[in-house]
């Protein structure tokens, strides 16, 4: 057997950034309060690491790519059967990764929407109306129990493999390296370049920064610029 570099260091990151960023938006929403705003911005980051993620699946390494793992249903009954070799996600673990970066992406989305009806808005707040943002907010809520089932069910399938089946996958999610014979096309520094280019056009988007600045309310007539704005210097004539 040979060494195979499974996982590329951007993949790597990727999936324990995620795994970082997900247990810091359950604790800050767990907290509430003025964790909140951290709870908005650990979203923002998601979404761009997905977005990271997603372009990568098309332009990555080998087993980064969508088209490399994801297969049908033959191939998952293959994969049940005890016929499918590979390296890389099975086809059944396929589905968990959808699923996961699926649920991700939604609740993130929702997130970028929602409100709390006291004093904390999603950053895309001011591009729709009250009530799509709550529906957004009651999408948000209602995929919490959702994706912590995919996390649960995500990591009990790795215990399986670890106990179970002695296949040791968190290491080379670690190292990158499994022992295995697979010939894998890495990718290039033109790829990496349009992924990142990607993921921090989405994040800028997500936040909010491209939105125009809100209009300063104009004084009633006859109100002087000083009476409208009492924290206002006088003028100097």
């Amino acid at each position: 057997m040979a060494r195979v570099k499974v996982w590329d260091l951007p993949v790597r990151l990727v999936h324990w950034g995620l795994a970082t960023l997900v247990a810091g938006a359950f604790i800050t929403q767990s907290m509430g309060g003025e964790a909140m705003v951290w709870h908005g911005r650990i979203g923002i980051a998601i979404f761009g690491l997905l977005a990271f993620r997603i372009t990568w699946g098309f332009v990555g390494s080998t087993h980064a790519r969508f088209a490399q793992f994801v297969k049908g249903p033959a191939a998952i009954r293959a994969y049940l059967k005890g016929q499918w070799q590979g390296v890389g996600h099975n086809p059944l673990g396929a589905l968990s990764v959808l699923g996961l970066l699926g649920a991700l992406a939604v609740m993130a989305g929702t997130g970028l929407f929602a409100n709390d009806e006291i004093s904390v808005e999603g950053p895309l707040y001011p591009l729709v109306s009250s009530a799509f943002s709550d529906s957004a907010t009651k999408i948000h809520k209602l995929l919490e129990p959702l994706l912590i089932g995919i996390i649960g069910l995500h990591v009990a399938a790795v215990a399986f493999y670890v106990k179970v089946k002695k296949d040791n996958i968190v290491r080379p999610m670690i190292t990158g390296w499994k022992d295995a014979e697979a010939e894998v096309a890495h990718a290039g520094p033109v790829a990496l370049a349009i992924a990142l280019l990607i993921a921090v056009s989405v994040t800028v988007i997500a936040a909010g920064t491209l939105l125009p600045a809100p209009a300063t309310a104009a004084a009633p007539a006859g109100v002087t610029a000083a009476a409208a704005n009492p924290a206002a210097p006088p003028p100097a004539w």
